[in-house]
């Protein structure tokens, strides 16, 4: 009884990296799950500052901090997922701190401009 629980076991850890494989091509690109899980950790940990950093560079600027915090997870969750699923390529994207401290500090601080309507003008800028 216990030798075919544990072969359900490792029937279902080999359906999972099955899943995995069809998906991702892992053996494909040289890679295996646990290289990716590791790979994953150790991208979250480098780009988790962002998630605390950004979002008081941009209150500065007079954005709302909550709403800051939540767009910084969002737009980072959603860029890192769109890479791995649709790009099929392990890199993470989040926002870039060169950017929101020129728009903060320059165009906000030293312009003179709203908030508001620099984020108009990247927004425009984004969809050109």
């Amino acid at each position: 009884m216990e030798n075919i629980d544990q072969q359900k076991r490792s029937l279902g850890a080999l359906a999972r990296t099955d899943w995995l494989e069809r998906i991702f091509k892992l053996r494909q690109h040289g890679s295996s799950v646990k290289i990716e899980l590791i790979a994953g950790l150790t991208t979250f940990v480098t780009m988790a500052y962002i998630i605390f950093v950004n979002p008081n560079v941009m209150a500065a600027a007079g954005l709302d901090h909550g709403a800051a915090f939540v767009a910084t997870c969002l737009g980072a969750a959603l860029g890192c997922l769109l890479m791995g699923f649709y790009a099929n390529w392990p890199v993470g994207l989040a926002p870039g701190m060169g950017l929101n401290a020129f728009f903060t500090y320059t165009v906000v601080g030293e312009m003179g401009y709203t908030w508001q309507v620099a984020l108009g003008a990247v927004f425009l800028s984004g969809i050109l």
